[in-house]
């Protein structure tokens, strides 16, 4: 496989996955809550009186829309052919990655709210920089060989 190719078909999996993790954040924001952490924790999570509620859900919105916002941006630039970019791009894909899973694990762990569930998320983010980090090896090794 062409290393273009590779590259696109790895934005094209994070684009599907920002993509439908912020229209889930955008539309379905309390099945999420009640899926990923329970419905206990996801009335925690909402807020006990309405400006709360209100606040918190227009949050997530947001939050939902600028994950959207990144799906789109990969997408876009799922479809860049050069290879300079391509690398500084996965480079500071790998480094987001391990950033959003220190900020999990250094910060979200303390949440009672969250009981365990930060390990889960800190997999995922892991497994997301891997995806990218694993591109840069096979760039590398179809450069050295």
């Amino acid at each position: 496989m062409e290393s273009s190719s590779c590259f696109s078909v790895v934005c094209m999996l994070h684009s599907i996955v920002a993509l439908t993790c912020g229209s889930m954040m955008i539309f379905y924001t309390n099945e999420v809550y009640i899926f990923s952490h329970g419905r206990e924790i996801a009335n925690k999570l909402s807020g006990s009186t309405a400006h709360d509620q209100l606040l918190i859900e227009t949050s997530d919105s947001f939050s939902g829309l600028l994950l959207f916002s990144v799906g789109i941006l990969l997408f876009m630039v799922a479809f860049v052919k050069e290879r300079e970019f391509q690398s500084f791009f996965a480079k500071g894909c790998v480094v987001l990655h391990i950033s959003m899973a220190i900020w999990r694990t250094s910060f979200e762990r303390k949440l009672d709210d969250f009981g365990n569930n930060w390990i889960k998320q800190v997999l995922g983010d892991i497994t997301l920089g891997l995806s990218w980090v694993f591109l840069l090896l096979y760039w590398w090794r179809e450069k050295y060989d």
